[in-house]
C-alpha cells in the first residue's frame, strides 16, 4: 500500500518553557480549488525569532510537507485553568515560484495533538505578486475577548415572521463577517460551512480535551451555527452576511488558522447534526461561556464540559447537563453542495450498487489532482483495488486509513471532488 504520509522528521525546537513536550504539524500547500502545490518551500520559525529559520520543508506531489514535531508546553497546561500559556506559536513562510506566498503567524501548537495548516496559495499571474498574510490571535481561552451577549434559545418566529427556510438545510458555503455586525470596515469571507465548525472549534476548545466534551462542543458550534442559518438572523437585520466572529455576537472564527485532527475528524463525524426540543423546528441557539472568567446560568460552560467529560459522560449527557433533559439531537434531512447525501451505510468490500460507482468516479477525477490516488475500473463492484485508492484518500486528507467509505470519508471524498472539478464555482 502506498503511504504518502508516511515521512516525518523529528525535530525538537526549545520554547521558553524549556520542555520536551512535543506537537506535530503538517501543512498542506492548496490552490482555492484544492489542487495539490508540488515543490512549495515551507519555511518554519518562532515568533519571538521570525528571521531565523528553524526548518525548511518542501511540498510532496499532494502538497503535503513531511509531519514535524515542534517543541509545547506540557499537556497539563491545557487540562485546566493554568496562569501559563498551554501551546506555543510557530509562523511560516510558503513559497512556491509560480504562486503567491503565504505567511502565517501565531500557529498554535499543543502538546500530544496533531495540527494540520492549510496554506491556500493563487497562481501568480505577475513576477513578485503580492502574497498573503494571516496572524493568528489568541485562543479564546487564553486571550481577552468580550463574552456573549445573551439572546433566546429560540428566535419568536410566530411574532416576527422571519424564519424563511422550510426545513434545516446543512449548507456548502456561508458568509463570515470578520467583526462586529456594525463595523463596515470589516471583510466577508466565503467559508465552506464545515472548515468554518472546524476553525471555531479549533479556536474555542481546547483539543486535549476527552472526546466527549470535544463532541459536546462541537454539536453546541453546530446548532447555534445552523439556528442562525435557519433564521436568517442578520439577513433579516439588513446584513449580507450568516454569521460575524465576534464572540460577543457568534463564535470566534480565525482566518487561516491551523486546525486540529481530532476536531476536524469529529466535526466530520457529526456535521448534519444539532441541537433541537420537542415541538421546535429550529435549531437551539446553544449559547456557551467558559466557566472560569465568565459564568453563564443554564449555558453549558466550556471548562465544566471538561470536567463532565473527564467523568465518563458522553456527549449527549454533558449537553444535557447544562440545557436540560428535553435537549436531543437531530438530524438535518439534506446537505447542499454534494452530487449525493449519505446512504445509510457503510461501503466496503462486496459491496456492489450505484453507490460504489459513483465513489469510484469521483476519486479517478480527485486522482487527476491528487496523483498518488490509484485510478479504478468504475464497474460499481467494490473490490481491493477500490478500497485502496479508498485507504490513499484517507491517507492524504488524515482520516483513518480504513480502506472503507463510512460517513464522514463520504462526504470528504464528495467535498474534494466537488472542490477539485470546479463544480462549486
Amino acid at each position: 500500500m502506498t503511504e504518502p504520509n508516511s515521512s516525518k522528521r523529528i525535530r525538537v525546537y526549545p520554547v521558553e518553557l524549556g520542555t520536551q513536550s512535543l506537537g506535530r504539524l503538517q501543512i498542506h500547500c492548496v490552490t482555492p480549488n484544492l489542487t495539490p502545490i508540488e515543490g512549495a518551500t515551507v519555511r518554519i520559525s518562532s515568533p519571538a525569532q521570525p528571521t531565523v529559520v528553524l526548518e525548511e520543508l518542501t511540498t510532496d506531489i499532494s502538497g503535503l510537507t513531511p509531519e514535524i514535531e515542534l517543541s509545547a508546553p506540557p499537556v497539563d497546561y491545557s487540562l485546566e485553568p493554568a496562569e501559563v500559556q498551554p501551546y506555543s506559536e510557530y509562523n511560516i513562510h510558503a513559497i512556491q515560484p509560480d504562486y503567491t506566498p503565504v505567511t502565517i503567524s501565531n500557529i498554535q501548537i499543543f502538546a500530544d495533538v496533531f495540527s494540520i495548516q492549510d496554506a491556500t496559495m493563487r497562481e501568480a499571474l505577475v513576477p513578485d505578486a503580492q502574497g498573503s498574510l494571516y496572524v493568528i490571535p489568541p485562543h479564546t481561552l487564553w486571550g481577552d475577548y468580550p463574552p456573549k451577549i445573551a439572546e433566546p434559545e429560540i428566535n419568536p418566529s410566530a411574532e416576527t415572521g422571519e424564519i424563511v427556510l422550510r426545513q434545516v438545510v446543512i449548507p456548502e458555503f456561508i458568509v463570515v463577517h470578520d467583526g462586529p455586525p456594525t463595523d463596515t470596515s470589516a471583510a466577508n469571507h466565503y467559508v465552506k460551512f464545515r472548515d468554518y465548525i472546524k476553525n471555531v472549534a479549533s479556536s474555542e476548545i481546547y483539543a486535549t480535551w476527552p472526546e466527549s466534551t470535544i463532541q459536546a462542543n462541537v454539536l453546541a458550534i453546530l446548532s447555534f451555527t445552523l439556528n442562525r442559518v435557519f433564521t436568517e438572523w442578520y439577513r433579516n437585520q439588513g446584513f449580507n452576511f450568516t454569521v460575524t466572529s465576534s464572540t460577543a455576537f457568534d463564535h470566534k472564527w480565525m482566518a487561516g488558522r491551523n486546525i486540529y485532527d481530532n476536531i476536524s475528524f469529529a466535526v466530520d463525524s457529526l456535521f448534519v447534526n444539532y441541537l433541537s426540543r420537542p415541538g421546535v423546528k429550529q435549531p437551539i441557539l446553544t449559547q456557551y461561556c467558559d466557566g472560569y472568567r465568565v459564568q453563564c446560568p443554564n449555558w453549558m460552560t466550556q471548562w465544566g464540559s471538561k470536567e463532565l467529560g473527564d467523568q465518563g459522560f458522553d456527549a449527549i449527557r454533558i449537553l444535557r447537563h447544562f440545557y436540560g433533559s428535553s435537549i436531543f439531537i437531530n438530524t438535518a434531512p439534506q446537505v447542499s453542495g454534494v452530487p449525493a447525501s449519505w446512504p445509510g451505510h457503510n461501503l466496503s468490500i462486496g459491496a456492489s450498487n450505484g453507490n460504489v460507482r459513483m465513489i469510484q468516479e469521483q476519486l479517478n477525477a480527485i486522482s487527476n489532482a491528487y496523483t498518488l490516488i490509484p485510478k479504478v475500473a468504475v464497474t460499481g463492484q467494490y473490490n481491493e483495488q477500490t478500497a485502496e485508492a479508498v485507504r490513499v484518500f484517507q491517507s492524504i486528507f488524515n482520516m483513518p486509513a480504513t480502506g472503507i467509505v463510512d460517513f464522514p470519508t463520504w462526504y470528504r471524498i464528495s467535498g474534494i471532488y466537488v472542490a477539485v472539478t470546479r463544480i462549486a464555482e
